[in-house]
Parts: structure tokens; C-alpha cells; sequence
């Protein structure tokens, strides 16, 4: 769902929610974004994509092999574990670690009105503490 937030001559910016399945998880966000660019008007553009939580990221990745995803999934949880030796005691510390890892925010060229990525990639959120709704700030500027 998105809600309008503000707009101007260079720039579109909107708020996405994605509810995410399990605690650890990465959604992939890629359809939300080129559906958002699609709508805008833009054609020659940047779209930011941030996450304001500190528990779950962004990233981009494979989308063609799911291994890839559960592969990463079970790497993190191998070297940060849930029940690690954390002084921050409110039991979700690994994933403000595994957040911390991704980051926040990327960005991607928009060209004729479609994201420039690779061909195996796709834009995901990377949930480390659900399952939650998490929002996601999308900024189009030109």
C-alpha cells in the first residue's frame, strides 16, 4: 500500500508497508518498487529505497535461486546467533548486528521507466525480528 507523502518538479516520494512472514526473512520488494516507478511519471531517474528500523535492512541480491536467500539465512544465524552473548538484553541484539551488516538504504538507476539491475537481481527487504509490518520510504529523484 502506498501513501503519498510529498511531491515536487524532481522529486517523488511515497511510503510502502510490507508485512513480513517469520523472523528471519528476506521479502523481495523488487515488484512494490518497479510498481511505484511505473506510476510515477518518471523516466530518468533514481529511486532511493530506505528502511527506518533498526532491525531489518535492504538489500540487493539473487532472486533466481532461493538457496542463495536460505543459504544467507542460515549463514547469519550460524555467526550471530539469536541467543549469542549480547550485553543488549531486550532479545533481538543479532538482529540489529545482522542490520547493521545489510544497511538501511540503496539506490537504483531508473532508466526508460524500469530499475537498472542485473539480471539475477532483485531488491529485498531483509527481515531479522518479525514477523512485523515494517515500512519502506521509496524517494524518485530526477
Amino acid at each position: 500500500m502506498f501513501f503519498l507523502l510529498l511531491k515536487g518538479w524532481d522529486f517523488l516520494a511515497h511510503r510502502l508497508t510490507v508485512r513480513t512472514p517469520r523472523r528471519n526473512a528476506f521479502v523481495d520488494i523488487t515488484r512494490l518498487v518497479q510498481d511505484f516507478v511505473s506510476s510515477s511519471g518518471f523516466i530518468d531517474c533514481t529511486v532511493s529505497i530506505f528502511c527506518p528500523h533498526t532491525t531489518c535492512a535492504v538489500t540487493i541480491n539473487e532472486n533466481s535461486d532461493p538457496d542463495v536467500v536460505s543459504d544467507a539465512l542460515t549463514f547469519l544465524s550460524t555467526m550471530i546467533p539469536k541467543n549469542g552473548s549480547f550485553s543488549h538484553s531486550e532479545g533481538n541484539s543479532d538482529a540489529h548486528i545482522k542490520t547493521m551488516l545489510f544497511g538501511n538504504s540503496v539506490s537504483v538507476f531508473v532508466e526508460n521507466g524500469e530499475l537498472l539491475l542485473g539480471t539475477w537481481q532483485a531488491i529485498y527487504l531483509a527481515e531479522f525480528d518479525g514477523p512485523r509490518e515494517r515500512q519502506i520510504w521509496l524517494k524518485i529523484t530526477k
